[in-house]
């Protein structure tokens, strides 16, 4: 078997481009004659529940939220100087999208940064705005939870440290 983490009921995870969730259940399911174990998620932002073969997790970017050390290493991030980015909005937009597919704290917290100081040069498109709005969201729920504070205080955080730069 690969090093495929395991997760436990309970645990709250990432699912990149979907959000935060929590495994509620681990369930084995028939599937054309065989078994197969799925993990059970209800995402709270779009208040669903979806069913991810267990042996799929990991190929999906399904990982456990991030320590408070990281938490803090994203905030960090987003107040640092960083390379302009392309003014091609469909090259921006198709590095963006596939730093977000990578799903991990740091690279959430780049796409924010760019996107944000982007928008404040010349309004973003309306794909780009959603992939604003959703790395956003990404990063305010995990961040909230991996440094025990709530969404509106997390979200000022990101907001002030945006605005130093």
């Amino acid at each position: 078997m690969s090093k495929a983490k395991s997760f436990q009921v309970d645990q709250k995870i990432v699912y990149p481009s979907q959000g935060v969730g929590i495994i509620k259940s681990i369930e084995q399911k028939k599937f054309k004659d065989t078994k197969i174990m799925y993990y059970v998620i209800y995402l709270d932002v779009t208040d669903m529940t979806i069913m991810v073969p267990t042996d799929k997790a990991a190929e999906l970017g399904i990982r456990s939220t991030v320590s408070r050390d990281e938490a803090q290493k994203a905030l960090e991030l987003i107040s640092k100087d960083f390379d302009p980015i392309p003014s091609d909005w469909k090259l921006r937009y198709q590095m963006n999208l596939d730093l977000l597919k990578k799903g991990s704290v740091r690279d959430i917290a780049t796409i924010v940064r760019s996107l944000y100081h982007r928008s404040k040069v010349k309004e973003l498109p309306i794909l780009e705005r959603k992939l604003y709005d959703s790395a956003l969201r990404l990063l305010e729920d995990e961040l909230s939870i991996s440094l025990r504070k709530p969404k509106d205080e997390v979200e000022n955080m990101i907001f002030t440290r945006l605005e130093s730069k």
